[in-house]
């Protein structure tokens, strides 16, 4: 490797381009996570930011921790525009525009995981899963009444006492969202059974939950908060 090479390889790892390790480090707190963990953003051809959250795009990245915070802090503290060494357009709506964008991901993770057979919805066909000992994630609607989500979260807790069940319930889309995303009026609640479509379902899930939360992506997601107030949304 020539010395102006090396040179830009650690001035990328530097300002947040990762290195060619498994871990990625972030532009704002500065910690080495593992990609899954973090939000690649990128500039555009025209100089607008872009939300690289595939990590497929092509050109110079900026990883940020995949937090609303840590997104809210990254625009506050010009970072992007720093770490990229170029004039950048960053929308001061960023953080929303991002968790929109999770958002559309986790309905089409629902709509693909659909197709493929793999959801079943309304009480009685989830029930029949649950008892079958199908059931891998229940997904209810955000708007969904608490009296018929803590029902089927309490027969599907019975049930999996003592696994390792990887989440307790999905509860980040509304029921208008998942209807749109199933193809189908009035979906409140939904069950997955086991499989590829339902893996990346999960992780979609649990990726939004974290950056809404501020919750690292493992274990059990935690109930879904709407009051933005309620959020971690201080300096990162």
């Amino acid at each position: 490797m020539g010395v102006r090479a090396k040179e830009a390889k650690d001035k990328e790892c530097r300002h947040g381009q990762a290195n060619d390790g498994p871990l990625r480090q972030c532009a704002v707190t500065r910690a080495k996570k593992a990609p899954e963990e973090l939000i690649r953003f990128v500039a555009g051809p025209d100089g607008a930011l872009v939300p690289d959250l595939a990590r497929h795009l092509p050109g110079r990245g900026v990883w940020v921790d995949g937090t609303y915070a840590a997104v809210a802090a990254a625009v506050r503290q010009k970072t992007f525009a720093r770490s990229l060494q170029r004039q950048v357009s960053v929308p001061a709506d960023l953080p929303a525009r991002v968790e929109r964008l999770m958002a559309r991901r986790l309905s089409e993770a629902l709509s693909l995981a659909n197709k493929a057979g793999l959801i079943v919805a309304g009480f009685a066909k989830i029930e029949a899963l649950m008892a079958r000992k199908g059931a891998v994630v229940l997904i209810h609607a955000g708007d969904a009444a608490a009296d018929g989500v803590a029902k089927l979260d309490g027969k599907f807790n019975a049930l999996t006492k003592g696994s390792d069940a990887r989440m307790a319930s999905i509860r980040d889309l509304s029921g208008a969202e998942m209807s749109l995303a199933m193809g189908r009026p009035n979906v409140i609640h939904a069950a997955a059974a086991e499989g590829g479509a339902t893996r990346r379902l999960i992780e979609e899930a649990r990726r939004l939950r974290r950056y809404r939360l501020g919750q690292e992506a493992s274990g059990r997601v935690p109930p879904q908060s709407t009051d933005r107030s309620q959020l971690n949304t201080g300096r990162a």
